[in-house]
């Protein structure tokens, strides 16, 4: 299992059109196969900045979702919204 952590600071005038992207797609990245689990996380004291937390099968399967056409149509258009440089870490877990 892969845990992959997505943090993305937005212009703030642009965070609703960010919402609106994230709520139309949340539905076929969960659907995508390999995918366990995708929520939308905000920081608490910067309203502007977002995170996304996923769960994946396996990498290969998170690449694959990076190479498809779903992500080839949500990633740029999330990434004119950017203020800032996302930051991104792929992690597994150890111990529970």
């Amino acid at each position: 299992m892969i845990v992959r952590i997505v943090r993305m600071t937005f212009k703030e005038e642009k965070t609703a059109e960010f919402l609106e992207i994230f709520r139309n797609s949340k539905a076929r990245i969960r659907a995508f196969e390999g995918c366990q689990h995708v929520e939308l996380l905000q920081d608490l004291h910067q309203p502007n900045v977002y995170s996304t937390y996923s769960l994946w099968d396996s990498e290969d399967h998170l690449n694959r979702y990076r190479g498809s056409e779903l992500f080839g149509q949500v990633w740029p258009a999330t990434k004119t919204l950017f203020a800032d440089k996302p930051q991104a870490w792929s992690l597994q877990q150890v111990e529970a």
